[in-house]
């Protein structure tokens, strides 16, 4: 008796290339460390704060918080401008993703906004202060935030820009207190 030949129709291809393709994923991201978060201890937590700048007089909150089983850190930010000379109240919100690099060290960051923003940051940092900056690119100009420990429990915040990469203007800075 012959064996019936089973027709492989285009939906079980479909599912073994996947499979293979997945496979494959696997094996390559095996070999990335685990990033190492320890530089950012004293930034991690929930922080208020006020400030002055370009868009005035403001005040907010901000969190630092590790996701993805520690392998991502988290930065949520809610600012109130009140209403000024300058114009209306506004509310600025943004979420900022901190990811390791090659090294397996926190090097990148992606940051979105509800203005429509999208910055890609590299970070440099040392044992007093962690600084994101964004690549040069005609006609945008170059981002740079800088939290800088003061003391206990008390950070600076720089937001600056330039349109050079090399020349920066402070558009922001305020002092924050962490509460969590």
């Amino acid at each position: 008796m012959v064996p019936k030949m089973r027709k492989v129709t285009n939906a079980a291809r479909g599912t073994t290339l996947m499979i293979i393709a997945l496979s494959g994923l696997s094996v390559m991201c095996h070999g990335q460390q685990d990033p190492s978060w320890a530089q950012w201890d004293w930034l991690m937590g929930e922080w208020v704060g006020e400030g002055s700048g370009d868009p005035g007089e403001g005040s907010g909150s901000f969190s630092f918080n590790l996701a993805l089983d520690q392998r991502i850190l988290v930065r949520r930010n809610h600012t109130e401008f009140p209403e000024n000379e300058r114009g209306p109240a506004m509310v600025h919100e943004d979420l900022m993703i901190v990811y390791p690099g090659e090294s397996g060290m926190p090097e990148n960051a992606i940051y979105f906004d509800n203005e429509g923003h999208i910055i890609n940051y590299t970070i440099s940092s040392s044992d007093q202060s962690i600084r994101f900056t964004s690549s040069q690119a005609p006609g945008v100009p170059v981002f740079r935030l800088t939290y800088t420990f003061i003391e206990d429990k008390t950070i600076l915040t720089t937001f600056e820009m330039s349109q050079d990469g090399e020349t920066f203007m402070t558009y922001l800075e305020g002092k924050n207190q962490r509460v969590l």
